[in-house]
């Protein structure tokens, strides 16, 4: 019961971090940690996650069904995602599911993470798929998911969010850390035509210390470079263009300023 404790407050503590980073906003995301075979904490459902105290934690089995709970709190309605993880990985202890603004972007552009743009993201993250969209609460997420959970340390979900999963509380949240830090730096790299990514050769190295590290997850490709080149940009430009209502409007505010102007000199 001790320990128990311990853990709905540190399922607290992790609330309050992702609520504080701007990870979720209201009353969205959950967490949950396994704390025996068959029995599992869960954050409730309609509670800021900014703002819980571990009585409003509840504790249910591996078919959804409450063991321990104060009323109102129920378990989130997302709980099938969490319990679908479990049921394919027992060696996770913890899941974490939010909102994380630029990684949410990719999700929703169903643009994957799976470039081998920095070392660390290849190292410790690897490669984060986008899983099928899925009405949340419906077994349509833990379907989309499963297929990835085996080779993967989370995913993006499609016009939803990203959701990461690990050996313990701690570890799926810095991997959500990671996964929202490494969609923000792509994405300045993309705005800056920039997104080069490392080489074959510096990416077969990082995954060999990646293996020595024990860290068992997909990795990206990296690029075919010439000798001598470390990175390369692999994917096309981005495209930006005007549409012809807004050169008109920008033509009107010149005109606009134009004539102004010549008010003011005659």
């Amino acid at each position: 019961m001790i320990t128990e404790i311990k853990y709905k407050k540190q399922i607290c503590d992790i609330g309050k971090r992702i609520y504080d980073k701007g990870f979720v906003a209201a009353n969205d995301g959950n967490i949950s940690m396994r704390v025996s075979e068959n029995e599992y904490l869960i954050t409730p459902t309609g509670v800021s996650k900014g703002f819980m105290t571990p009585e409003m934690i509840v504790k249910v089995d591996g078919q959804g069904n409450v063991l321990e709970g104060t009323p109102p709190f129920r378990p989130t309605s997302e709980m099938k995602m969490h319990l679908r993880i479990y049921q394919e990985r027992p060696d996770i202890q913890a899941v974490v599911h939010v909102h994380p603004p630029y990684a949410t972007a990719f999700a929703i552009a169903g643009i994957p993470l799976d470039q081998a743009i920095m070392p660390e993201s290849v190292v410790y993250l690897g490669t984060i798929p986008v899983a099928e969209y899925g009405t949340p609460s419906t077994n349509e997420i833990p379907d989309a998911i499963q297929k990835f959970v085996h080779h993967h340390q989370g995913v993006l979900l499609e016009n939803h969010g990203a959701l990461t999963w690990g050996k313990d509380l701690e570890h799926a949240y810095y991997l959500m850390e990671s996964l929202e830090f490494t969609a923000k730096i792509n994405w300045i790299a993309k705005q800056m035509n920039g997104d080069r990514e490392l080489s074959k050769k510096h990416v077969q190295t990082l995954i060999e210390l990646k293996t020595k590290m024990g860290i068992n997850s997909q990795s990206p490709i990296g690029a075919e470079s010439e000798e001598g080149f470390h990175a390369k940009k692999i994917t096309p430009p981005l495209e930006q263009s005007l549409s012809e209502h807004d050169l008109n409007l920008i033509v009107e505010k010149v005109t606009k300023s134009v004539l102004e102007e010549l008010k003011k000199l005659f």
